[in-house]
């Protein structure tokens, strides 16, 4: 399980990555382009490098067996449920799952969000029992 978990995280620090080179580079994945959307996603970077970070970093420790992979792995799996609550309440709020039929970037974002709770709670549920 813990190279299942340690590849798991390895794509969510490459795709979190994928994502904010694509949000300022390119900008495909702007799910509108009104004002307030843009500004709210630019609060993101910093929480959500930080949770790249520990994912990387659980990553290495779970795919080579060390202890530490367990505690960030664990720490990357509450950020990660914690940025996909708060994508989850925005984009309720705001009503932008209405925008799913005909928004492939919507799409990215439900698949961000459920992503994340499922990853993160995986990682929560499946880690804290090793600490002891």
């Amino acid at each position: 399980m813990d190279t299942v978990l340690g590849v798991l995280l390895l794509v969510v620090a490459g795709g979190t990555v994928a994502y904010w080179v694509d949000f300022f580079v390119r900008g495909t994945v702007h799910v509108v382009e009104e004002e307030w959307w843009i500004r709210f996603e630019r609060a993101f970077p910093v929480a959500d490098g930080f949770m790249a970070v520990t994912s990387l970093v659980a990553a290495v420790g779970l795919l080579s067996g060390d202890d530490y992979g367990v505690a960030f792995g664990l720490v990357a799996g509450g950020a990660l449920v914690f940025l996909g609550l708060m994508d989850l309440t925005f984009n309720v709020q705001n009503g932008l799952f209405r925008l799913l039929p005909g928004s492939g970037q919507m799409w990215t974002e439900l698949v961000i969000v459920v992503g994340s709770l499922a990853i993160g709670g995986l990682l929560v549920g499946y880690l804290a029992g090793r600490v002891g």
